[in-house]
């Protein structure tokens, strides 16, 4: 039998995607955050309950759990509990034979392959047979969402993928160390030179025309160079609410390897 709960380290959009689709097939999931996440499509992530208290991405519900002995509850009413809890220490309390590690920092931050039964890693960082049991592509291309079970993802570039033409321009970067105070919201319109946010005083100007497709939770602190929003310069065709077609490809990737271990190919 395949275990219902997974428990998945990191709630922003990319380990969204990745509950939706686990969600929608059945899992029972359980998602841990840090106190103050650094997410920027904020509209399709998880992790803006940590802020807000719940998030509904596509009709499905997260909320902030105050202990790990509460999330058996939200779980009956099919919620998605979020933990602040960035070392994993409920681990020990929940007992997951599945975990996934979506944090996506580029490295290992401390996942083990003996954490749980199967142990399941997005993105580079990581060795699967050695650090984890499957790690799954994350890289636009041919290749996204594919299962590794021996070796590692692409390394990652620095760029983002290219969108309409643009690729590294679509990012907005705090121009200094600051206080990130957002000017417009999630979903404005932006036309190339307009000012987005203030990182203090210092503003952060948009390079292309387009949509504001993210940006980081008002008042947190940030440092020079740091991600703190996306334009696309799709403009207003693009859909910011809606789980991107990366998100959905990994969470693909992910559900195929759950399968691929409980359900081995004789």
């Amino acid at each position: 039998m395949i275990p219902r709960l997974v428990i998945i380290k990191g709630a922003g959009d990319l380990a969204s995607g990745v509950a939706h689709r686990l969600w929608r097939s059945g899992f029972n999931l359980v998602m841990l955050e840090l106190p103050r996440p650094l997410v920027v499509r904020r509209t399709v992530s998880f992790a803006t309950a940590v802020y807000e208290g719940s998030a509904v991405v596509e009709s499905v519900e997260a909320r902030l759990c105050p202990t790990v002995e509460k999330a058996p509850e939200l779980i009956k009413k099919r919620i998605i509990p979020v933990l602040i809890d960035p070392r994993g220490d409920s681990l020990s309390f929940l007992q997951p034979k599945i975990l996934v590690d979506a944090v996506m920092a580029k490295k290992n931050l401390g996942t083990c392959i003996n954490n749980a039964e199967l142990v399941i890693a997005l993105g580079p960082g990581f060795t699967a047979g050695k650090d984890v049991h499957a790690v799954i592509e994350t890289r636009r291309g041919h290749k996204l969402g594919c299962v590794i079970d021996r070796g590692t993802a692409d390394a990652d570039t620095g760029e983002p993928g290219e969108i309409a033409g643009f690729a590294m321009e679509r990012l907005l970067r705090a121009p200094a160390d600051g206080i990130f105070k957002p000017h417009k919201m999630i979903g404005d319109t932006v036309i190339k030179g307009e000012t987005v946010a203030l990182v203090d005083r210092n503003p952060v100007y948009t390079q292309i025309d387009g949509l504001v497709r993210g940006l980081l939770y008002p008042g947190l602190q940030v440092k020079k160079g740091m991600k703190v929003g996306d334009i696309d310069p799709r403009g207003e065709t693009v859909d910011f609410c809606s789980i991107s077609d990366k998100a959905r490809a990994v969470g693909g990737g992910v559900l195929e390897a759950i399968l691929n271990h409980y359900f081995k190919p004789v």
